[in-house]
């Protein structure tokens, strides 16, 4: 049987996003022809590829996109639930790939380092959250603990379940991590209260608080580099 091949001028429009990840590989797709494929296909009048910039224009960025609720997607036309549910999940596997990447038992030699390591993680949530890095002898990360939770305001941790976990990691050392979803950078009174107790009781069981950072989208503020440590 004779098979046809046609130009990709000649390929639907929800084609050529597929066909030309086949043909020149990943790197040659733009963030909307990415969009295109998860999402598969438009509508009678409208591409996936002119769907999904139109979704692009409105996020802004990957980013932003990566903060949208699945009913926030579900309003732009085109795409349901099962749409929605795949866009947030390959966003989801992505956020998770940059956060492997950067743990792996990494040094940490600045301020900088712990950055890179929890921006992934809390730098874009739209709540706050209190982590922990638990580091060994040689400043490496040996282990990273959400300790809690909250709303837009703040969140509350409690040192004993810090240095319960630190114990049982056998973390000799510890950087304390929180973010703020108001973009502010200023820490607020309960945090420098919250990082002097954790400093009292880690002097006292022998396991260094070394720094505290309050971690935006793209910026951080360390307690050691700004001298109020």
């Amino acid at each position: 049987m004779e098979v046809s091949h046609f130009a990709i001028k000649d390929w639907s429009e929800d084609d050529k996003p597929r066909e030309k990840l086949m043909l020149k590989g990943k790197d040659s797709l733009s963030d909307a022809e990415l969009l295109a494929i998860l999402i598969g296909s438009g509508s009678r009048n409208e591409s996936a590829v002119a769907l999904s910039q139109r979704i692009l224009a409105t996020a802004n960025n990957l980013n932003a996109l990566g903060k949208m609720s699945l009913s926030q997607l579900m309003k732009f036309k085109g795409i349901g639930e099962a749409k929605a549910i795949s866009i947030v999940a390959a966003l989801e596997l992505g956020r998770r790939q940059r956060t492997e990447e950067t743990l792996k038992l990494k040094k940490i030699t600045s301020s900088k380092a712990v950055f890179e390591i929890m921006q992934p993680i809390i730098g874009e949530l739209s709540h706050e959250e209190f982590w922990v890095l638990f580091l060994n002898n040689a400043n490496k990360v040996i282990s990273k603990s959400q300790l809690s939770k909250g709303g837009i305001a703040g969140t509350v941790v409690d040192p004993r379940l810090v240095f319960k976990l630190a114990l049982e990691n056998g973390a000799t050392a510890l950087i304390l991590c929180h973010n703020h979803p108001s973009g502010s950078l200023i820490p607020s009174d309960a945090d420098k209260q919250i990082t002097k107790k954790m400093k009292t009781a880690g002097e006292i069981l022998d396991v260094k608080v070394l720094d505290h950072l309050i971690i935006t989208e793209s910026k951080y503020y360390s307690f050691v580099d700004e001298g109020i440590f």
